[in-house]
């Protein structure tokens, strides 16, 4: 046995740095006060707490399709324009992107600026089309 461990070291590596990342991730995400939800839920914020949707996406993927009456600021441009979302404070910010990277990042920096209530779309725009939930153009 510890031959086969030694010999194959990079394997249990790999095990542990995968293992690390599905305990750290969950906690992380819970200590930085940032939830994310399901496209199912982001339509119940958006349609029973007024929600408003901030897509991170650069402005040619938004461009492409994007939620209905989303706001575009690309995630370069979050911190510099975050006065424009400030009337917004105390309802749900749902953010999305493609496949939710980015939106962590703009949720962190909303968090940062005093939102309350900020989300983070779980799989982004991908997942919100998976569900065949209305794009437009």
């Amino acid at each position: 046995m510890q031959a086969f461990v030694i010999g194959h070291w990079y394997l249990f590596l790999a095990l542990f740095v995968v293992l690390s990342l599905i305990v750290i991730q969950p906690m992380l995400d819970a200590a930085s006060g940032i939830q994310k939800v399901t496209s199912q839920e982001a339509v119940q914020l958006i349609n029973r707490q007024a929600g408003v949707v901030l897509d991170v996406r650069e402005t040619g993927e938004f461009q492409g399709g994007h939620i209905a009456r989303a706001i575009n600021i690309p995630l370069g441009q979050v911190a510099s324009r975050s006065q424009e979302l400030k009337k917004f404070k105390e309802r749900p910010v749902i953010i999305c992107c493609a496949s939710g990277a980015r939106s962590a990042r703009a949720a962190a920096i909303l968090r940062k600026e005093g939102f309350t209530s900020v989300r983070n779309l779980a799989g982004g725009i991908s997942s919100w089309r998976s569900h065949n939930l209305p794009i437009e153009s």
